[in-house]
């Protein structure tokens, strides 16, 4: 019986147009909003006393974003209920990972790397994973995906240079740094996800989607607020945001539209599958550059566009690779069943896609 379920489920998980249109309409929309409002809050300039001051509480940003996400998966757990037999160690392990990988973004783009140059570079974050898969594992990869990410470096590269000839090369520099420590991060997230996934797959546990962004977002909160404290941030900060309201309500529509943008991402995993909800945040990253090029002042040279060229290739080959795997012959039954099993797990894995990143 069951199994003529999963079959039922299987066939029917196609969605219509207009699904289609309001779970990608809402992933573009909360995160292209989400990128434009995250490099106005680094942008914020104001004149005080012969000074110019900006936003530096970059802790207190990702407690606020933390808790938006908090907040909203709770709500809709306590609709849905809980699931039992969570591992909280690797909860606690992958929260602490994606938080030092957000904060260092961030902090990249507090320091003079363009929003352009973060996204590229954070799309090209399968290096780190590569790198630690082929150094501590057994891992093949195929010919494409070694010139997708030379793809990408190389395009990040490019426009990285071409970016940074207007700016403070010293801050510049640094915030390469951090953008290299974001992605030494998401290399270690790469690898706690998949204990992750190990261990649920063992005690026979199905995670949902907002167990898993209810959990993730608490331990990266807590982290935060721990940080936030150490730095003297907290009291500081939202002093800052009192005195200009005009950062705060920034701040404010930047963890809603983190939250909003996760759910849009967990219907349309459901309504479609992965691939589907894959391919709108990839081609997601390469429209959210473009905005901010064409409406946020981040002019580039024509050497600039051929790297975003050439990077924007290698980031959607990620999709036609991505298609040429889920396809295929027909297998036997008990194959069917265990890649079933495989992509639920690979479905928790996508969930991790808004990292922010990501992914912006």
């Amino acid at each position: 019986m069951s199994d003529k379920v999963s079959e039922k489920n299987r066939t029917e998980k196609k969605g219509t147009l207009p699904q289609l249109f309001f779970g990608a309409g809402g992933i573009y929309a909360c995160f292209l909003y989400y990128g434009s409002l995250q490099e106005d809050v680094f942008r914020y300039k104001f004149e005080e006393d012969g000074k110019t001051v900006t936003f530096t509480f970059i802790w207190l940003l990702q407690v606020m974003e933390a808790g938006a996400n908090v907040l909203l998966s709770f709500a809709a757990l306590s609709y849905l209920g809980f699931t039992r037999g969570i591992p909280y160690d690797m909860f606690g392990l992958t929260g602490f990972t994606q938080v030092m990988a957000k904060y260092c973004t961030n902090a990249a783009l507090a320091n003079g790397v363009s929003f352009p140059v973060a996204t590229l570079a954070k799309s090209g974050k399968m290096v780190p994973v590569m790198i630690g898969s082929l150094v501590l594992g057994n891992a093949n990869y195929t010919l494409r995906d070694y010139v997708q990410v030379a793809a990408i470096v190389i395009g990040t590269a490019v426009v990285g240079l071409d970016s940074s000839k207007k700016k403070n090369s010293e801050s510049t520099f640094l915030g390469l740094l951090f953008l290299a420590g974001s992605l030494f991060c998401d290399g270690m997230t790469g690898g706690v996800q998949k204990r992750l996934k190990g261990k649920t797959a063992e005690k026979g546990i199905k995670l949902q989607p907002y167990d898993f962004m209810f959990w993730t977002n608490l331990f990266m909160l807590c982290v935060a607020f721990v940080f936030a404290l150490l730095n003297s941030e907290v009291f500081a900060g939202l002093a800052f945001c009192m005195k200009h309201t005009e950062v705060m309500w920034l701040i404010v529509k930047f963890s809603i539209c983190s939250a909003l943008g996760q759910s849009f991402i967990f219907y349309t995993i459901a309504v479609f599958d992965p691939l589907v909800c894959s391919s709108v945040t990839t081609t997601r990253k390469i429209f959210s550059v473009l905005y901010s090029i064409i409406f946020k002042g981040n002019t580039l040279s024509g050497t600039g566009w051929v790297g975003v060229t050439i990077a924007s290739c290698g980031i959607l080959s990620d999709i036609v690779g991505k298609s040429k795997e889920t396809g295929g012959e027909s297998k036997p039954e008990g194959d069917q069943k265990k890649d079933e099993t495989d992509k639920e797990g690979d479905n928790v894995e996508l969930l991790k896609e808004v990292d922010a990143d990501e992914k912006k």
